[in-house]
């Protein structure tokens, strides 16, 4: 998953601030309870989360695609004074274990189980900032639901848009496909600018234009 190699990875990791001990705490209980935990954002691209919250400062923020919380928990860190977090997921299996996470952080997350899909149309926030890490399949769909609903000038962050290097192959799997297709709807798209950062899975940061 990630571009660098190892070594690089654990240099760049050395050399960025360290995860709060609450954050250190998820990232073991997720590796060693929870199926799947390359899913956790990690340290570093936590701290780029991290980082573009505190330079935006937003009001409000939405993330699809909860996990275990590492990334919500790391995006909450740049809140405003009064701002508020909304983050939904699909997975209820995890849910106790996020609101144990969440009750032992000072921030104010309001955490939602079910499909996004359902669930957006019904929030009325104006939102600052959106992290879309959740089924790739949807990436487009979530994309389309939510850039009326980010105020101009607010940012779109979508995570994993290089699918470990498989938006090379000649014959990508599904997806793959949903992968390169919301990449190529973005790269298009007049209403936004972009770029695409190679850290660790790749991150397409989307910035609203005022029109």
């Amino acid at each position: 998953m990630e571009i660098l190699n190892e070594d690089l990875q654990r240099y760049a990791e050395q050399h960025t601030s360290p995860e709060s001990d609450l954050l250190k705490r998820i990232n073991r209980d997720t590796y060693a309870h929870v199926l799947m935990p390359r899913m956790l954002s990690g340290h570093l691209q936590g701290r780029v989360l991290s980082m573009i919250s505190h330079l935006l400062k937003p009001q409000c923020i939405l993330e699809i695609g909860t996990y275990t919380g590492y990334s919500a928990l790391c995006l909450a860190e740049g809140l405003s004074p009064g701002g508020k977090m909304i983050t939904i997921d699909i997975n209820e299996e995890l849910e106790t274990k996020v609101r144990e996470h969440f009750a032992d952080s000072q921030h104010k997350i309001e955490y939602k189980i079910g499909n996004a899909l359902d669930i957006i149309p019904t929030l009325n926030e104006i939102f600052d900032l959106v992290f879309i890490d959740a089924d790739k399949s949807n990436y487009i769909n979530y994309f389309d639901l939510v850039i009326d609903k980010v105020r101009p000038g607010g940012f779109i962050l979508a995570d994993n848009v290089l699918w470990s290097g498989k938006v090379l192959n000649q014959n990508p799997d599904n997806d793959t496909k949903s992968i390169i297709a919301f990449n190529q709807k973005i790269q298009h798209d007049p209403r936004v600018e972009n770029v695409l950062l190679p850290i660790r899975d790749g991150i397409m940061m989307i910035r609203k234009l005022s029109l």
